[in-house]
C-alpha cells in the first residue's frame, strides 16, 4: 500500500527542461520526433546570481505545453552567468539535448512564495535566482546529487499567468 502524503518536494511539477546549443535544431527534432508542432519562442535578458556571480543571463527559449506538463526548450546565449546552461553541453561542437532540471509551481498569492522561499532557503542553499519581471519568481536549487538535474522552484501572478499561458501552444493527447 503507498502511504498518502500531504505533499512532496516534487509536487506540483508542471515542466521538463533540456539545454541545447541550437534552439532551431532542437524544435526541428522535437517535431519530427515527438510531434510538438509548434513552439512559443521568446529571447530573455535579465539580471541573475549563480551562486555568488552576478550578471546579465541572456537565452532563447521555446516552450510547448503537453497535457498538463510544459516543455522547455533553452539556449544559452550570453556567457558569464549562462554557464548554468552551458556546462552542460558538448564542447566539442556537437549538438545535444540536454536534461537540465524539472520545475515544481508555487500557486496562490505573493505570500505563498514568499513562506516557501523562507522554508525553501531553511533546508537547501538557494543555487541560482533570476529577475524575470514582476509577475515571476524563481529559483534553481542543485539537486544534481539527487535526481542528477537542476530544480526549478516557481511562482506567477496570476495575471501573467494567464497571459503566458495563452501564448504558448497547448496540445492534448487523443
Amino acid at each position: 500500500m503507498i502511504p498518502h502524503i500531504k505533499t512532496t518536494a516534487l509536487s506540483d511539477m508542471m515542466q521538463v527542461a533540456w539545454v541545447t546549443p541550437d534552439l532551431d535544431r532542437t524544435m526541428d527534432q522535437f517535431s519530427k520526433i515527438y510531434r510538438v508542432p509548434k513552439f512559443f519562442v521568446t529571447d530573455a535578458s535579465y539580471p541573475a546570481r549563480l551562486f555568488e556571480e552576478t550578471g546579465e543571463m541572456k537565452l532563447r527559449l521555446a516552450l510547448a505545453n503537453i497535457d498538463n506538463m510544459q516543455i522547455e526548450l533553452i539556449q544559452p546565449m550570453g556567457g558569464g552567468v549562462d554557464r548554468i546552461y552551458r556546462d552542460v553541453l558538448p564542447t566539442d561542437g556537437r549538438h545535444a539535448n540536454v536534461l537540465h532540471h524539472v520545475c515544481v509551481q508555487i500557486y496562490g498569492p505573493r505570500e505563498n512564495w514568499d513562506t516557501y522561499l523562507a522554508n525553501l532557503n531553511m533546508e537547501k542553499p538557494i543555487d541560482y535566482t533570476g529577475d524575470f519581471g514582476p509577475g515571476v519568481r524563481f529559483v534553481y536549487t542543485d539537486e544534481r546529487a539527487s535526481l542528477g538535474i537542476w530544480l526549478e522552484h516557481v511562482w506567477f501572478e496570476p495575471e501573467y499567468f494567464k497571459q503566458l499561458s495563452a501564448a504558448i501552444p497547448t496540445y492534448r493527447s487523443a
